[in-house]
């Protein structure tokens, strides 16, 4: 049975792994729920109704890197935060968790190194292939891609950063990125920059 995950208790949560593994990932957290927060009211006002829930969209982007609490690990982060929040009892948060890398739904393409047993990646992508993708999924995919530990929030110029520090970037992702970006510039009539 899900359990609701409020915003103190998020909020409690992202601090006490911050605590066990301090850096940058707090303040990234941070701006990817705030800006999630933006986003979902922005929808709701343009569409003159509640289609997206702005606490469950700041929460969603507040634990999407949970698992970095684990210590500076790659795809590990993905496995280890869906595990810690299904254990919590948060299905939705930990789904968030599982989703937020692979914007194209496959682990493929994956920027970093895969640092997890073989028998874990297959667990992953059959939890990935048994998942299907709505807004909230789409809406953290996207702004962990544009928002930045420093404050950054611009998606050219994060997925720039990456590429630097990686020495690539997929192609397909990098699109996707920018497909997203104009599905929710549809969603709210407002351009992506103004409302978050």
């Amino acid at each position: 049975m899900e359990i609701k995950c409020t915003r103190s208790m998020a909020q409690a949560i992202l601090e006490k792994g911050v605590a066990k593994n301090p850096g940058p990932w707090r303040e990234h957290s941070i701006a990817v729920a705030e800006a999630a927060e933006k986003i979902a009211r922005a929808v709701n006002e343009k569409a003159g109704t509640v289609l997206m829930n702005p606490d469950r969209a700041y929460i969603c982007g507040l634990l999407h890197d949970i698992g970095r609490q684990e210590g500076h690990t790659y795809i590990a982060h993905v496995y280890d935060g869906y595990h810690f929040l299904k254990s919590l009892g948060f299905d939705f948060a930990a789904k968030i968790c599982l989703t937020h890398s692979f914007n194209l739904h496959t682990v493929d393409d994956y920027i970093g190194r895969i640092d997890i047993s073989a028998e874990k990646m297959e667990e992953l992508k059959a939890l990935l292939a048994a998942t299907e993708y709505d807004d909230y999924d789409r809406l953290i995919q996207l702004l962990d891609s544009a928002c930045g530990a420093d404050g950054t929030k611009n998606l050219e110029a994060r997925m720039n950063d990456v590429k630097q520090r990686y020495g690539y970037y997929p192609q397909g992702k990098w699109d996707k990125n920018f497909e997203l970006k104009a599905y929710f510039e549809k969603l709210m009539g407002r351009d992506f920059y103004e409302v978050i």
